[in-house]
This record gives C-alpha cells, structure tokens and sequence, in this order.
C-alpha cells in the first residue's frame, strides 16, 4: 500500500549563516504584513524566524549557530492530533492527512488564540492590524496568497499555494506524481547557502528521506511527542542537546536570543 504524502524540511545548521534570506523570501512570497517600526516583536509577524544561539561560553571558546524556525507542521503523537489542530473550537485549523501539512483557514478563524498558547515553538502569530501596504506596492502582492485580515491568526503553509499549482500543471500533463523539484518553498529556493532542503519524508528518492535519516539529525522538543516535520542537521553535540532543552543534570544550558 503507497504511503500519503508527508511534506518537511532537513536544515542544515552548520551550512547556515543567518543572513535571514529565508525570512525575507518568506514575507515576499505569502504577503506577511509588516510595520514601520519592526522592532516590537511582540506585535511583528514574521512566519519563518531565524535565532541565534551561543554555546554560553566566554571567548575565544564561544560558538554560535543560526536556527532558522518555520512552522513544524506537527503530526502528534497520532498522526493529525497537533497541539494547534487539536484546541481550535472552529476548526480554522486543519491536518492533511494526505500531505501532512497543517493548515489555516483565516476565514474561520475568529481569534481565540488557543493555537498560539497551544504550539510549543512559537510559530504562530495573531493579526492586531488590518495589512497596509505603502504606496504602489500593492503591485508586487502575490496573487496566489490572500492578505490576511485583522484578529485571526497566521503561519506559515509550507508555501501550500505552490503545491496547488504544481498539481494543477501535472493533472493537465496527466500525471499524478510530482517530481521533488516541483513542489519547492521559497525560504528553501532563497537560502544562498544550500542549508534547507525540503520535500517529501516518506519518499526516498527525495533528499530530506536520506538527510533525515543522518546520525546528526535532530527535531526541536522531540521529547514533547509533537513529531514535528521539520529536522535540523549539526555536527556540534551542544547544539543537537540545545534543541531538546538541556536535562537538569548536564551542563549549563545555551542561550538564544531572537536573530531576526
């Protein structure tokens, strides 16, 4: 029996520079609002979000590592029982069963924010302000991804549009599958050092099947049972136990702040 689809990342964290070209790429793509003043992060949105984490020692033994965080896209300990899926009173978030992508239906949503307290990773933002676009920009919105509106919340989709209209143009070929280059996000194409890989896990002619499987491979708060989509990949041991929370009886614990 074909196993459905189950679409993620493998990020690269020792390829990752932090140069943030995923973010920009990101709020490009999906139309992500923005201020005039993005230094309130309590009230920014942005749907990837890259931090900097240091191994807390002092020089010259310091080392820091860029983490680039999307949405996790989480199946949960029984496939389609996400934190997020599983709290919404008005379904305004849904589990794929056939792409394993979670998704956010803005037109449902009426801002509870029961998701946001439920997501463990923080990759979920809430609308305070109708989008206002500057002068003439309006222009370069992308056609494909509706602006969301004020008091419902958001994240990222995994850039779900392109995979509607890579689907599109297979039907009309008259095919069924789709090759791993099809279906691309755009914070996968826009990063200039190769770090993410995307693609389908349950496929092994794809690359995130093989990179997955790395001995240096890692998810974030694996221990919560969230099963999320999204695996990093670091040769450093500090960064890979960084990613679960230190245990109370290792070592002192490295710090992250927000990078971007």
């Amino acid at each position: 029996m074909k196993k459905d689809k189950r679409y993620g990342m493998v990020i690269d964290l020792d390829k990752c520079t932090g140069c943030g070209s995923c973010m920009a790429a990101c709020m490009a793509e999906n139309n992500v609002p923005f201020r005039e003043d993005e230094s309130n992060k309590l009230l920014s949105i942005t749907w990837m979000r890259v931090y900097k984490l240091t191994n807390g020692k002092p020089f010259p033994e310091t080392d820091v590592c860029y983490l680039p965080r999307p949405c996790m896209h989480c199946g949960g300990q029984h496939e389609g029982h996400s934190p997020c899926v599983s709290v919404c009173p008005a379904t305004a978030t849904d589990y794929s069963l056939k792409t394993g992508i979670v998704s956010q239906i803005y037109t449902r949503c009426f801002g509870c924010r029961y998701c946001m307290a439920s997501c463990p990773y923080h990759a979920r933002y809430f609308n305070w302000w109708d989008p206002v676009w500057p002068d003439g920009m309006e222009k370069y919105l992308n056609p494909k991804v509706s602006p969301r509106m004020r008091g419902v919340v958001e994240k990222c989709s995994f850039c779900f549009h392109r995979y509607q209209l890579a689907k599109e143009k297979a039907y009309i070929q008259g095919r069924r599958e789709l090759a791993e280059d099809e279906y691309q996000t755009s914070c996968t194409q826009a990063c200039p050092a190769g770090a993410i890989t995307f693609g389908d896990l349950n496929n092994h002619k794809h690359s995130v099947y093989k990179d997955k499987k790395n001995p240096n491979a890692f998810r974030l708060l694996e221990r919560l049972g969230t099963n999320p989509k999204v695996y990093y990949i670091s040769s450093r041991a500090w960064v890979r136990r960084a990613g679960d929370n230190y245990l109370r009886n290792e070592a002192k614990p490295a710090k992250a702040v927000q990078h971007g």
